[in-house]
């Protein structure tokens, strides 16, 4: 229900656009280390998925637009005092979030999945039950949910925070963490990277990636709405999924 509410809000919008400024500078706040979505490449530059699709839409809708790397923990609070316009770096939709800002329409589907060492035979059953440690980024959506079903269906584990998935990931390499928790497109990301293997899915609900606006900015929602639709309908679109390969788009 609250992802058709959540449609039909974004759409809501769409359908009442008012005029655009030219002018502005709008600023894109990211995460510096979320690749495929976006990440500070070696060049020192944001780069990633959601980057290159706002920098299309800029484009496109006639704006310009800088990124603004930033610590995940604060970002909703850093769009919520207007020090950005934007948050377009693989930001997941909730409820609670949406009491904060305002959601553009839907682009992408992702799953919760469990990673471990690569020589690790455990099962994701095992994983959830050990009483271990087990990373999680802070401020994230998966944080949350794991904490909220802690204790659970036989579940029971010590969360760990991690400013990144990748400082996750790297304790689980070195054998500080019985594995970490994180959205499947970053995972596949750090597999391709590091000694890491998925070995399922955390058992947590699918969520959907947006660009987050402030909730008394609907000038930049409907901008950004407007543009999302241009660029998935756009032959653009598949070069970036070519590009990056987060996964399967819904």
């Amino acid at each position: 229900m609250f992802k058709k509410l959540l449609l039909v809000f974004a759409l809501a919008s769409f359908l009442a656009a008012p005029a655009l400024a030219q002018d502005k500078v709008y600023i894109n706040g990211i995460d510096a280390d979320f690749p495929p979505f976006a990440f500070v490449g070696p060049d020192g530059q944001p780069t990633g998925f959601d980057v290159d699709a706002i920098n299309w839409i800029a484009k496109e809708m006639g704006f310009q637009v800088t990124h603004q790397p930033l610590e995940w923990s604060g970002i909703v609070a850093n769009l919520k005092a207007r020090k950005i316009d934007m948050i377009a770096s693989g930001l997941s939709v909730s409820e609670e979030r949406a009491t904060q800002i305002a959601f553009s329409l839907p682009y992408w589907t992702i799953k919760q999945v469990i990673l471990c060492p690569s020589d690790s035979d455990l099962t994701p059953e095992q994983v959830l039950s050990s009483g271990r440690e087990i990373g999680v980024q802070t401020g994230t959506s998966d944080a949350e949910a794991m904490a909220a079903a802690n204790g659970k269906d036989g579940r029971n584990y010590v969360l760990k925070e991690y400013p990144s998935p990748a400082l996750a990931a790297e304790d689980v390499v070195n054998g500080r963490l019985i594995a970490a928790v994180m959205n499947d497109a970053p995972a596949a990301d750090l597999v391709a990277k590091r000694p890491l293997k998925i070995v399922g899915e955390a058992g947590l609900p699918e969520e959907l990636f947006a660009v987050g606006v402030a909730i008394d900015d609907p000038q930049t929602l409907e901008m950004i709405n407007q543009g999302l639709t241009k660029l998935m309908a756009d032959p653009y679109w598949q070069e970036l999924i070519e590009k990056y390969k987060p996964g399967d788009v819904h």
